[in-house]
């Protein structure tokens, strides 16, 4: 039996959704950019998922902009608004949490002469909004906070922060790849100029995102070539990504709090496993109370984790570790550090991340065997 518990890292495309680009596999091939009647059947799909996305979101069609991904959303979203905005001042706030997408595109702005302040997390994960603030400065220019930690699950106070951004004058970005689907997403409540989203967090394929901008915003197109876009993106349109993610989105929010739900429900059955079978100083939780459902992020101090995973893969359970593997070296958790965690907590990390496909059943299975190799590795 195979328990997929990896869906921060990406999730099966649910059949709905493989439904509604079927035909865009078959006749349905028109170029979007085209004339004809098969370009304008093609345009007519991409304008309906954008509406789809736009809902959502509760923005205008017209502020959305589709991309490849989350990474591609968050590098046109901090380059676009850092390069329009220079004359201004060349400084940027984020967090040290942040997802290398933000991380690595902040480095590539230092490069080109800007100034980059990161911000630490409390123990619990979260970046409080004082931190932010005191970071500020008169040259100041763009803010980016994730809504949701990709490793923890932690919710970031990004309403607050951006409030504090428009007072200041400040565009105001955040990663919300991970809170798609599972929260409200209000740009407006948010505060925010720009919003980066991906589809396959949310049964959507791989390879296509969005990006939110707002419609006064000052910003610099990042990838340029055709009128694609209303020219804010060059090259030709994903359609059956496209498709694919507005259908999904509109699954999301339909099944949303039956959703939540199911997967707070499956988090309770992981900790009570854990709870029952494991002696607490064979555990630590590192998600806070303030945290999304579907990610649990847990230390088995003593246990490595890359052998813990291991073990659980010969299984058939799939989970992710806190560490990353860089060029063939173990990195410990940038995020995992940031908080404070012991390097024994930080390099013992899983990552268990729950979607609505998941059963109680299946959990409470892939926790049994957790615990039991946990255990087994401890004697």
């Amino acid at each position: 039996m195979k328990i997929y518990l990896d869906n921060a890292a990406t999730t099966a495309v649910a059949p709905g959704v493989r439904q509604a680009m079927e035909p865009f596999l078959g006749d349905m091939y028109g170029n979007p950019s085209s004339v004809h009647q098969a370009g304008r059947q093609a345009k007519a799909a991409v304008e309906g998922a954008r509406e789809q996305v736009a809902q959502v979101l509760h923005a205008s069609p017209l502020e959305i902009v589709f991309t490849s991904g989350g990474t591609e959303a968050d590098n046109s979203a901090l380059i676009g608004a850092a390069l329009a905005r220079q004359e201004f001042g060349k400084h940027i706030v984020t967090t040290s949490i942040e997802h290398h997408a933000v991380l690595n595109t902040c480095e590539f702005l230092e490069q080109l002469g800007f100034e980059v302040t990161y911000v630490d997390p409390e123990l619990n994960g979260i970046v409080p909004l004082e931190a932010v603030e005191k970071a500020l400065r008169p040259d100041t220019q763009v803010i980016s906070v994730m809504m949701v930690n990709n490793e923890t699950g932690a919710i970031q106070p990004v309403e607050q922060i951006g409030a504090l951004a428009r007072e200041r004058g400040i565009v105001m970005h955040t990663d919300a790849v991970q809170a798609l689907g599972l929260l409200e997403l209000d740009v407006e409540k948010l505060n925010v100029d720009l919003l980066s989203i991906s589809g396959h967090k949310i049964h959507a394929p791989k390879g296509i995102g969005a990006l939110y901008v707002h419609h006064n915003l000052k910003w610099t197109p990042f990838l340029h070539g055709g009128n694609q876009e209303r020219k804010r993106r060059g090259g030709t349109e994903n359609l059956l990504g496209i498709v694919g993610m507005g259908e999904a989105v509109r699954l999301s929010q339909g099944e949303r709090e039956t959703k939540l739900s199911h997967i707070r429900e499956l988090r309770t059955t992981m900790l009570q496993v854990f709870e029952q079978e494991l002696d607490p100083t064979l555990y630590v939780i590192n998600s806070p109370e303030q945290s999304i459902p579907s990610i649990l992020n847990v230390s088995f101090p003593g246990v490595m984790a890359e052998r813990l995973l291991m073990n659980l893969d010969m299984q058939g359970i799939a989970a992710s570790s806190g560490s990353a593997c860089t060029a063939g070296a173990l990195q410990p958790s940038h995020v995992l550090t940031a908080m404070g965690l012991s390097q024994d907590e930080v390099m013992s990390a899983i990552r268990f991340s729950f979607s609505g496909h998941n059963t109680v059943d299946e959990v409470r299975e892939a926790a049994q065997k957790t615990a039991d190799v946990v255990k087994r590795l401890h004697r």
